[in-house]
């Protein structure tokens, strides 16, 4: 009997965070630490000329200015994996200041180290560097005559072209057929604490404090950078202040922070600055989808038809996966889809939240509600007809659904059905009110690595449970209290989640939802493995009154092990036999690739906006998300992140762009003062329905993840009640006010 999975309980980390108890990776002290400050190029195509160090060398407290001239070469680039799938996972395979080329701005070409922090700012600034300049390719614009299709993307774990049926024969047969081209800006993460590295060498032993998703990830990366041995490198990250998947992958900040360590003979902290994180970690890129639909009158769909064309960084084959969920989402039987990239100055992009399916389900829903309107149907009762009951690429069916009570649940809560659903009818004084909705999907995790974890009792009757996996904002440690308790069958205030520590059992890298499924698997695991092994003690003790029953007829509850009358604590088990503490380890292996079914999480996205047609001023009003995210682990924790992911949608799709500067090459606006995000005055009502299903294949507790979904179809159903409210069709994001202003005399 479970008891305290699903319950909506507090997190056990709020209290250390509100405190400042909570130690961040740049927050750890550390005797004798010195202080790294990166150099970022201010070109974006050319190469190094010199570096004049002679006035930074004046100043007291430098201990090293390294460049290309004089850092180690690196012992190897790693394979660019995800690190979902638990192997090194560096952000781009080049590695910086190992020659003198520039390839893109901001590209690291410097690192100064000094005493103080402040010291290392100020003489970073003294360096004189003298470039050879060329001109920069940035935008779709410049490099669309450049496109190739690439044979993979995704660090070449997904194919660039997917196909089934006809498409030309589908849209030839169609009644009605909707086209168009989808733009999208780029977007950059911002969380409050920016990317840093605090390194500390003991003899030939590293110690990393780093802000990573997957502490195992950086050991893997950095070892493998560094040419060390795997046992040589302890990554702690035990608190992340935010990530959005900007630490998912391993960028080039720890391995330097460890080299310049190493060159001073000092730890070394390395904290990127807000305009460093626009250049160093990665971004969501410039994109251009094209998307066709054709349907029959009734609304089935025959054909679909989706291009992407991005940039990518001169060394890798880099596309967020926009394409996934768009092509398994609607049963049509004429599909192509592929990836047009072309080589820009620019660093390689990566993850941000919703990676994928935030952009590609814009372009595909936005479509929908068009034909929606074209057909006279409504928009919820369209997606309905076209549901796919099977993954429709590979005829899998889906491990659980749900989609279907999320449309019915989240069109009831929202009022649907109550809208006028001609555009423009609707006003409130000088607003036009508009609503909008969008399917919501997004793939459960893929195979991957196995996962494990440890458990262990004490003779208190006090349990922990380690895993490697740091704390992101997730709230990882109160929900695997959770699990543990369940498992063990004692009481939740009981258990402690230790964490972020690769001298705990290994989890990789919790990305792309992966989070909560794998950890929970390998903590339930574990947990149920020292369960069965303290019951198989009892049954076996002579001195227990449950010696002599039957294993598998003993029931845990209140900690305690129960066969019909007969119960002993497990704390009276471990102190009869003398024992401190019992323990056991667990591992889960992921479903393979050859799994007879398809996962994926599905939903529903409603939303209502205001708009002044004058001023071109867009308000969301409110907005209602349900959502089928398998079983749901903490009731309270699960709806924070999926309102967080709505209310990113909302910023996504009308304030959140930056822009290359074609000529320089550089970010228009890096910095938080020009790089709008949504702040709580733009936050409107926010509802979560929680659809909860069964699913038996996923993993052991059917537990198929939030942190993405809430944000897909989120920007979609904004668009669409924009158009509702205005008549106006707005295919790109963000919606600005020039997309909507109208002149008063109009």
């Amino acid at each position: 009997m479970t008891t305290a999975i699903g319950q909506p309980l507090t997190r056990v980390d709020g209290r250390p965070k509100v405190t400042g108890a909570a130690r961040y990776p740049t927050e750890f002290p550390v005797p004798g630490m010195a202080h790294a400050c990166l150099v970022g190029a201010r070109v974006a195509s050319g190469r190094v000329l010199s570096v004049d160090a002679s006035a930074a060398w004046e100043e007291p407290g430098v201990l090293a200015v390294l460049t290309h001239e004089n850092l180690p070469r690196i012992a190897g680039q790693p394979p660019l994996v995800p690190s979902l799938f638990g192997g090194p996972a560096p952000g781009e395979t080049f590695f910086p200041m190992q020659d003198d080329v520039v390839h893109y701005g901001g590209q690291h070409i410097a690192l100064v180290v000094a005493d103080t922090h402040e010291r290392a700012q100020h003489t970073a600034s003294l360096l004189r560097i003298g470039y050879e300049e060329s001109e920069p390719l940035t935008t779709i614009e410049q490099g669309r005559d450049q496109a190739y299709e690439p044979e993979a993307i995704f660090g070449g774990f997904l194919p660039a072209r997917n196909s089934r049926g006809d498409v030309a024969a589908g849209l030839a047969e169609a009644s009605v057929r909707v086209e168009g081209t989808y733009r999208f800006a780029a977007n950059n993460h911002n969380p409050l604490e920016t990317s840093g590295t605090t390194a500390v060498w003991d003899g030939d032993e590293l110690l990393l404090h780093d802000g990573t998703q997957g502490v195992t990830a950086t050991q893997l990366t950095v070892a493998a950078l560094l040419g060390v041995p795997l046992s040589k490198v302890r990554v702690v990250s035990p608190y992340v202040g935010g990530s959005f998947g900007c630490k998912a992958m391993v960028w080039h900040h720890p391995a330097l922070a460890a080299m310049a360590a190493r060159a001073v003979g000092r730890p070394v902290k390395l904290a990127l600055t807000r305009e460093q994180m626009f250049t160093s970690c990665g971004h969501r890129e410039e994109q251009e989808q094209h998307i066709a639909l054709g349907a029959t009158e009734d609304g089935k769909l025959t054909a679909l038809s989706h291009h992407k064309l991005s940039p990518t960084s001169p060394f890798d084959d880099w596309a967020e996966p926009s394409l996934q969920t768009a092509a398994q989402m609607y049963a049509c039987p004429n599909y192509e889809g592929s990836y047009r990239l072309f080589r820009a100055n620019t660093m390689t992009p990566t993850f941000m939240r919703g990676p994928g399916d935030s952009s590609g389900m814009f372009a595909l829903e936005c479509a929908m509600d068009e034909l929606a309107c074209r057909l006279g149907i409504d928009p919820v009762e369209l997606r309905l007809r076209n549901l796919a009951s099977a993954d429709p690429a590979s005829g899998r069916p889906w491990s659980s659904n749900g989609i279907e009570e999320c449309f019915e649940r989240g069109a009831a809560r929202f009022g649907w059905y109550d809208r006028d659903p001609e555009p423009r009818v609707r006003r409130e004084g000088a607003w036009l009110i508009g609503t909008g909705m969008a399917a919501a999907g997004y793939p459960a995790p893929p195979p991957g690595t196995p996962q494990r974890a440890r458990a262990r009792i004490y003779a208190d009757g006090s349990v922990v449970v380690q895993a490697a996996t740091p704390e992101f904002g997730t709230g990882v440690a109160t929900a695997m209290a959770q699990v543990a308790a369940d498992a063990l069958g004692v009481p939740v205030s009981r258990c402690r989640f230790e964490k972020g520590d690769t001298d705990f059992p290994g989890i990789a890298a919790a990305v792309g939802s992966a989070g909560a499924g794998m950890i929970s698997a390998a903590v339930h695991t574990a947990a149920t493995a020292l369960r069965e092994q303290l019951v198989g003690e009892a049954v076996a003790d002579p001195g227990s009154p449950l010696h002599g029953a039957d294993p598998s007829q003993v029931a845990v509850h209140d900690g305690a092990m129960t066969a019909g009358r007969a119960s002993e604590p497990y704390t009276d088990l471990l102190r009869r036999n003398h024992r401190p503490d019992a323990e056991a380890s667990g591992t889960w292996d992921p479903p393979g690739m050859d799994a007879p079914y398809a996962t994926a999480t599905f939903g529903a996205q409603f939303a209502e906006v205001a708009v002044d047609p004058e001023l071109g001023l867009v308000r969301v009003r409110r907005m209602t998300g349900a959502f089928a995210p398998g079983r749901v682990l903490n009731a309270r924790t699960a709806r924070s992140q999926l309102m967080s992911g709505m209310l990113w949608g909302l910023g996504q799709a009308l304030l959140e762009a930056n822009h290359m500067e074609p000529g320089t090459g550089r970010w228009v606006n890096a910095s938080l003062a020009d790089y709008l995000v949504a702040v709580n005055a733009d936050a409107p009502d926010v509802a979560v329905e929680l659809v909860e299903v069964e699913d038996r294949e996923v993993n052991p507790l059917g537990v198929k993840g939030v942190g993405e979904i809430g944000q897909v179809g989120a920007n979609a159903a904004i668009a669409n009640a924009v158009h509702h409210a205005t008549g106006r069709r707005v295919r790109k994001m963000p919606v600005t006010v020039e997309d909507l202003m109208e002149s008063p005399l109009a």
